[in-house]
C-alpha cells in the first residue's frame, strides 16, 4: 500500500496549505489595516480645527422659538 497516492493524505496536505495561505492572507490583511489606520490618523491631524462663526446679530440665527 502506496501511502503518498492516497486521497486522504492529498486532502490533508491541501487543507494544510490552505491554512497556511489563510494565515499570511490574515497577516497581509492586518498590516494593510494598520497602514491604512496610520495614514488616516496622519490626514485627520494634518486638517485644521475651523471654529464655527455663529450669528451675534440680526433675526437670523439668534432667536430661539422656544415653542417649537
Amino acid at each position: 500500500m502506496n501511502i503518498t497516492s492516497s486521497s486522504v493524505v492529498q486532502a490533508a496536505s491541501q487543507a494544510v496549505q490552505n491554512v497556511g495561505t489563510g494565515v499570511a492572507a490574515a497577516l497581509v490583511l492586518k498590516k494593510a489595516l494598520a497602514a491604512d489606520s496610520s495614514v488616516a490618523q496622519t490626514l485627520l491631524q494634518s486638517v485644521p480645527a475651523a471654529a464655527p462663526v455663529l450669528a451675534v446679530t440680526g433675526a437670523i440665527g439668534t432667536l430661539v422659538n422656544a415653542f417649537a
